[in-house]
């Protein structure tokens, strides 16, 4: 995607990238009996030995729901998924950012062809969107906002930080939304609204 660079550390080794992934997994407390593994990427594109601590220890923390990253070209692949880890409660999340296609697939490049909001959410639970980018206006970021409501159980709201991509801000947009849009969501449980790109206490 033209926006993201959040992959950048991903290791040619797929040894080296587990010894990441455990890292971060063994920080895993269980205190609030769910987790959310965000891999700025696929589930599926995770190597089986990770996939299989997450699975343990989820056990071991006694985790009962947890939410999972996959690209919409992945999407025949979560049933799968969902029989693997039976055990739990899963809820898949997708990286849409917008339902507006031109700008979905002109501009961010995300490679979902599909325009029917009912048929890009059938195999998905949650959905990512990214706002405060030029062109976006407080009518489409809206609409936006009320499709996602519609078509998924919980939507999260990404507001776009400069990064080492030539995606840049829109200061305009993001002060627009932030005067008109985020007092209307701010306190709605369905939607978590990220400002900057550490607010899931993950990114740099």
């Amino acid at each position: 995607c033209t926006f993201c660079d959040y992959y950048l550390d991903m290791s040619k080794d797929s040894y080296e990238n587990y010894l990441l992934n455990k890292s971060v997994i063994d920080n895993i407390t269980g205190e609030h009996g769910t987790l959310e593994v965000i891999n700025s990427g696929s589930v599926f594109e995770l190597d089986k030995t990770t996939i299989d601590l997450i699975k343990s220890v989820c056990k071991e923390k006694g985790i009962s729901i947890i939410h999972f990253e996959s690209h919409y070209l992945y999407k025949k692949r979560i049933p799968e998924l969902k029989e693997e880890f039976s055990d739990f409660d899963i809820k898949m999340k997708l990286g849409l950012e917008t339902f507006d296609y031109d700008l979905r697939e002109g501009i961010f490049n995300k490679g979902i062809h599909d325009k029917d909001p009912e048929i890009i959410s059938e195999y998905f639970d949650e959905a990512n969107f990214l706002f405060g980018i030029s062109g976006q206006t407080i009518e489409s970021i809206e609409t936006d906002i009320k499709l996602g409501l519609k078509n998924f159980d919980r939507i999260c709201v990404n507001i776009m930080c400069e990064n080492s991509t030539e995606m840049i801000p829109d200061k305009n947009v993001i002060n627009e939304f932030m005067r008109s849009i985020y007092p209307k969501y701010k306190d709605d449980y369905r939607v978590d609204i990220l400002i900057n790109n550490t607010d899931f206490g993950v990114g740099a």
